[in-house]
Parts: structure tokens; C-alpha cells; sequence
């Protein structure tokens, strides 16, 4: 999903800023932030860095 349908599904479709920030403040790893994108495909950022957030993605077969 990108962070903006996570708004929309949230019920605030214009709150993909809030999104991306309550995201990067996560630190839980029930919570797969790390699946969420850009809308225009690009990966975005990660708490635990773009690389390890790249990493995670393949592992899950996602091609980048």
C-alpha cells in the first residue's frame, strides 16, 4: 500500500504526511511498516534505514 491509501483506509485521505511520520515512529515489528510505499512507487523512507527496508522487501519476493 502507499502511505496515502493507508490515509484513505484510515478514514483521512489527506493525512499521508501524518502516516509517514506515526510510521517512522514505530518500533514494533507487528506493525510491517516497511510495506509501505510512495505513490509513485519508490520505496520512501524506513526507521531502520532505505537499505534494510530494501532488504526486508526482497526477502518478502517484492521486486524493487
Amino acid at each position: 500500500m502507499t502511505y496515502k491509501e493507508v490515509a484513505e483506509k484510515a478514514g483521512f485521505p489527506l493525512s499521508w504526511r501524518a502516516v509517514g511520520n506515526v510510521l517512522h515512529k514505530n518500533i514494533s515489528p507487528l506493525i510491517p511498516c516497511h510495506r509501505v510505499i510512495k505513490s509513485d512507487g519508490t520505496v520512501g523512507g524506513f526507521n531502520k534505514g532505505i537499505q534494510y527496508k530494501k532488504m526486508l522487501l526482497r526477502k518478502e519476493g517484492i521486486k524493487i
